[in-house]
């Protein structure tokens, strides 16, 4: 089966409109703990987490928000079997033009738009390694987490993902939110869905090494004037520990501790949970104004 070919080795990189990118790149350097990478001919930002080229973009626009969400599939095969899965399903494919692929330091693959967010993907199979390794300053960030859209059409959007890119449920909070991981990734949730009146971005997530990193985030934080807006407090779906900051442009941003991973073989079935301030933080925690409130998509 097409879908058995369709594999994943994690969230790659997600490009972030931004207000002004010059005091963004300055943001995500110096609050959040990112390394910068260099700039394109067109001023794009490139930031990483990890030893790969880059794992964040930045680019210039007036509606702050996400870009576009990049995938690294497992190998060529696992490319050419989610192609198929999208023409079959009816969804156009595009080709990454060869000089952006080029910037983007990736080896081409193509685009592709989820029809009730627009939220444009792009699926390719390898990227370009860093010259040095990512060393961590204040916050030992591990990797880029996952990253939380808001749907008007919360079923038709689950359809996609399940059964157009082979996206598996690990839990969901009623009909509200649903975490999904990028197959075989172990990681509780690559990415995840809200049920919202209209397409949004939720939140953008860095999982960091040590509680520590969390708690030291707090005071560093309100020092320097970042937004606090909902945290410390423990998810009970994937129990990692949560901490959300607002970026320049109001964005959400959420640095993860602990999740739970899954086996690719006989994991457990996935848990509703009911819809009520517990299900979000065990630690009964409420999040204040400013939340996930900016955020556009495309």
């Amino acid at each position: 089966m097409t879908s058995d070919r369709i594999r994943y080795k994690r969230l790659g990189y997600v490009v972030l409109n931004v207000a002004d990118v010059a005091r963004s790149r300055t943001f995500y350097e110096k609050h959040v703990g990112l390394a910068f990478v260099g700039q394109s001919p067109k001023g794009d930002v490139y930031l990483r987490c990890s030893d790969l080229h880059h794992d964040l973009v930045l680019t210039k626009s007036e509606r702050p928000g996400v870009r576009r969400i990049g995938w690294q599939m497992e190998s060529a095969d696992a490319l050419a079997a989610l192609r198929e899965s999208c023409r079959a399903a009816g969804i156009a494919c595009s080709d990454v033009p060869v000089e952006e692929g080029r910037e983007l330091h990736t080896d081409g693959g193509f685009r592709a738009v989820e029809p009730s967010t627009g939220a444009e993907h792009e699926f390719y199979v390898r990227m370009a390694f860093s010259d040095s390794p990512f060393e961590p300053t204040h916050t030992r960030i591990t990797t880029l987490g996952h990253i939380v859209l808001g749907t008007p059409a919360l079923a038709a959007s689950e359809n996609f993902y399940y059964n157009v890119m082979n996206f598996k449920q690990s839990d969901r909070i009623a009909d509200a939110v649903v975490h999904m991981r990028c197959f075989p990734n172990p990681l509780h949730h690559t990415f995840g869905l809200g049920a919202t009146e209209k397409p949004t971005m939720n939140h953008l997530t860095f999982n960091v090494k040590h509680i520590d990193d969390i708690g030291r985030a707090g005071p560093r934080m309100e020092a320097a004037g970042v937004p606090v807006v909902y945290g410390p407090g423990r998810h009970p779906q994937s129990g990692s520990i949560f901490f959300y900051f607002l970026d320049p442009d109001g964005l959400t941003i959420e640095y993860s501790q602990g999740m739970e991973e899954f086996p690719e073989d006989n994991p457990r079935e996935p848990r509703r949970f009911v819809l009520e301030g517990g299900s979000f933080d065990y630690w009964d925690g409420k999040p204040k104004p400013g939340f996930t409130e900016v955020g556009a998509v495309g």
